[in-house]
């Protein structure tokens, strides 16, 4: 399905950009526009500005007198959220997640240990809010409505850390979340004792507890880990 609001580009990117991270287009392939346009039944512009939208993750490159080439994934933006979301959706999805999830080890701890000395008193109350959310949708399979919060736990926790690079990872571990949901790579209800975690880091961090934010944050990322040796192994 399009995402709304991109139109007809948009159309032709959830199909396209899909297939390029599926691997139905090997690295080197030439796609060729005018035969793109003639199948999605589109125009030259719509085509192109489809074509500029993949050239920016860097999934392929224009040359001239050759056409559009697909390029190594060594070389695609594997940040970029839409990457992540088609990669998702393919056969390498265990292999993603787990990607995903060991970069959230490495950098979740350290960015609730800063939290801890530098959030506000506002993101404070928002952690609070957020975990409390998660324990109220975590029975009951209510997965969507405690993604809600659960995504949004996180997002403040790096953008609590006051490191502009862990708060622009907000999207991609958005994704991560977004993606063990959908893909129907969780338990029917949370972990109780993870769900316990966060609500103890939202203390941690609310006292200025850094040691305590790092250490109950990593245990966290473990148990995401340990999930995925379950049931994405």
């Amino acid at each position: 399905m399009s995402t709304p609001g991109r139109g007809l580009h948009g159309h032709v990117l959830d199909t396209l950009g899909p297939a390029i991270t599926a691997g139905e287009y090997p690295p080197g392939s030439v796609l060729r526009t005018d035969e793109l346009a003639q199948r999605f039944e589109v125009s030259r512009s719509v085509m192109r500005e489809a074509v500029r939208v993949l050239e920016s993750m860097h999934l392929v490159e224009s040359r001239r007198r050759v056409g559009v080439t697909v390029r190594a994934k060594r070389e695609w933006n594997v940040y970029d959220p839409q990457v992540i979301r088609w990669r998702l959706a393919g056969a390498d999805r265990p292999q993603q997640l787990r990607s995903l999830t060991v970069l959230r080890s490495a950098i979740e701890p350290v960015a609730a240990g800063l939290a801890a000395k530098h959030a506000t008193a506002g993101q404070c109350a928002e952690l609070t809010e957020c975990a409390l959310g998660m324990v109220a949708n975590s029975r009951g399979h209510r997965l969507q409505e405690y993604l809600v919060h659960d995504v949004a736990f996180h997002r403040v926790i790096l953008g609590a850390s006051g490191n502009e690079m862990f708060a622009r990872l907000g999207d991609v571990v958005a994704e991560v979340l977004a993606g063990r949901t959908h893909h129907e790579v969780m338990f029917e209800d949370p972990d109780p004792a993870a769900v316990t975690l966060h609500v103890q880091v939202a203390e941690a961090v609310r006292e200025g507890d850094g040691v305590r934010a790092e250490e109950l944050t990593r245990e966290i990322t473990v148990g995401a880990l340990h999930e995925l040796d379950i049931l994405a192994p």
